[in-house]
């Protein structure tokens, strides 16, 4: 299932490596391009096409061709105007040296390495005989004390993750938040210092002017939100999220996953978003029950769809584009119908469990102090106060601490590279969710100091917030990163990334009403 959603179909190649034996030129298969198949390979060469082959669960990566260009020539390498140049000669890759290292009898390290090239010319050629092209390969063992265990170790070598510039961006990005985190809890811990004193003060002096700052709304603060069905169940969804992202992490610090192994992230996502559906419900079903809420059947179905539903009408848009430009990330309607059961016999009954649960196994909510009658009028805001730039606040710094991590990120699951560094990874979520946490309780302590007890929806999207960045960031780098183009590519990208994006809106929602709900 994995490798379907991957968008990888594995065949079986011509190429034979017995095990600990070498040989020299042996032949694969001739081929008889024709002047349209010429063109494609000229096609390919020119966006940069490559082959992936796995042996033993390791990755092969290598071009199918090249050209008499200096790459370092910025008149051709602007946009891959290659074709603009009648003097840029077509190689195609015709003979593959393969290079294995074992340690006893396991398989450590393949290396692949292009030997000779075949000229293609669409003018040389008028029948098919007159261009066969023979197609070789060799294989060469050498022995290593380089231990199994640690063979994956190979994909994160400097040369492709730039490892040391790695781990410095990272560090510059946690000293920041450390600083920027440390200044503004000081800074909070200050005002409501000052502002217990100045309550004190008051109390134990004749009262001759009235009130003001947040002890003023005490009678209001505690006022549930308005639709409060959909707020829990985002709340839910949110709580799932949490669940599922730390499952995976922790599965990835432990080796589970390794690159190219078939997509088994993919898998491990679904069977986890299906799993932990009982927690979403019962997170939903808690909250709605102590909000006294009543339609409890519309919040269980709000929580187990609110993802679900624009999750698949993204796959189906997706799928249809792919079906209509024939490629094989088109999925197969036998994994459909094996992912929708999924959500249908485990993930939805779980749901539903989660919030007959939640809704029975909770109290009432206890407030702190009585909420009015009445709701107190609300003083108008100042413009620099109000949401939308509440918004911008809260998602620039968290932001601002996983940008780097989120270009390696993308360089892997959009490009070529691959990613095997999930402790930094790890190390990065957890200053995410520090630095969402601090912003969110700092703008909802000012939004009560103003007197306005809107802050249930308000810390809710401001947490959140930071996903609509994260899809800035992707447009940032589709545009000027990648070199993604046409309807296919672009409809892929921006569609799954929207979807991403609102997982880390529920996601981060929810840790920044849950913190500050405790604060206040």
């Amino acid at each position: 299932m994995g490798e379907y959603i991957e968008g990888d179909r594995s065949i079986l190649s011509g190429y034979k490596l017995p095990f600990r034996r070498s040989f020299e030129n042996r032949k694969l298969c001739t081929i008889k391009p024709t002047k349209e198949d010429i063109i494609k390979f000229q096609s390919a060469i020119r966006e940069k096409y490559y082959l992936e082959m796995i042996y033993d669960d390791l990755s092969i990566f290598t071009f199918i061709g090249t050209t008499n260009y200096d790459e370092q020539d910025e008149t051709y390498t602007q946009n891959n105007n290659l074709d603009s140049n009648p003097n840029v000669k077509y190689y195609l890759l015709n003979h593959f040296d393969f290079h294995i290292e074992y340690n006893d009898d396991q398989v450590i390290r393949i290396n692949v390495t292009a030997v000779s090239a075949h000229e293609l010319s669409v003018n040389s050629v008028s029948t098919p005989d007159e261009n066969k092209i023979e197609m070789t390969y060799s294989a060469s063992w050498s022995s290593t004390d380089f231990p199994f265990e640690k063979r994956n170790d190979f994909y994160k070598d400097p040369f492709f993750m730039q490892l040391e510039i790695h781990w410095l961006s990272i560090m510059n990005s946690f000293v920041l938040v450390i600083l920027l985190t440390g200044f503004l809890a000081i800074i909070i811990m200050r005002v409501l210092k000052s502002d217990y004193a100045r309550y004190a003060r008051e109390d134990d002096e004749e009262d001759d002017q009235e009130d003001y700052g947040w002890k003023l709304i005490h009678g209001d603060v505690f006022r549930f939100p308005q639709h409060k069905n959909i707020f829990t169940a985002f709340l839910g969804i949110g709580a799932q999220f949490m669940t599922i992202t730390f499952g995976i992490l922790l599965l990835s610090i432990f080796g589970i996953y390794y690159p190219n192994n078939g997509g088994n992230m993919y898998v491990t996502a679904i069977a986890l978003y299906a799993v932990t559906s009982g927690v979403g419900g019962y997170v939903a079903g808690k909250k709605y029950k102590q909000m006294n809420g009543e339609r409890w059947t519309w919040n269980i179905v709000l929580a187990a769809t609110l993802f679900a539903v624009p999750f698949v009408l993204v796959v189906i848009y997706v799928n249809s584009v792919a079906i209509h430009f024939k490629v094989t990330a088109a999925l197969p309607l036998l994994t459909i119908f094996e992912v929708v059961c999924i959500w249908a016999f485990v993930g939805f009954p779980l749901t539903v469990i989660g919030g007959i649960s939640g809704r029975r196994l909770t109290g009432p909510y206890e407030a702190p102090c009585r909420t009015k009658t009445f709701p107190r009028e609300i003083p108008p805001i100042p413009w620099y106060r109000e949401l939308p730039f509440q918004m911008v606040m809260a998602g620039f710094l968290p932001f601002s601490a996983i940008y780097i991590e989120l270009l390696y990120i993308y360089s892997a699951v959009w490009g070529r590279t691959a990613y095997a560094l999930f402790g930094i990874l790890s190390l990065v979520f957890v200053i995410l969710l520090i630095v969402t946490a601090c912003i969110t309780v700092a703008l909802t302590y000012f939004q009560l100091s103003m007197e306005d007890h809107r802050w249930w929806w308000y810390s809710f999207i401001n947490g959140g917030s930071t996903g609509i960045f994260i899809y800035g960031f992707s447009i940032f780098y589709y545009v000027y990163r990648s070199s993604m183009t046409g309807i296919l590519q672009g409809s892929f990208y921006f569609a799954y990334m929207l979807i991403v994006c609102y997982f880390f809106f529920l996601l981060l929602g929810f840790v920044g009403h849950t913190c500050s709900s405790f604060f206040v």
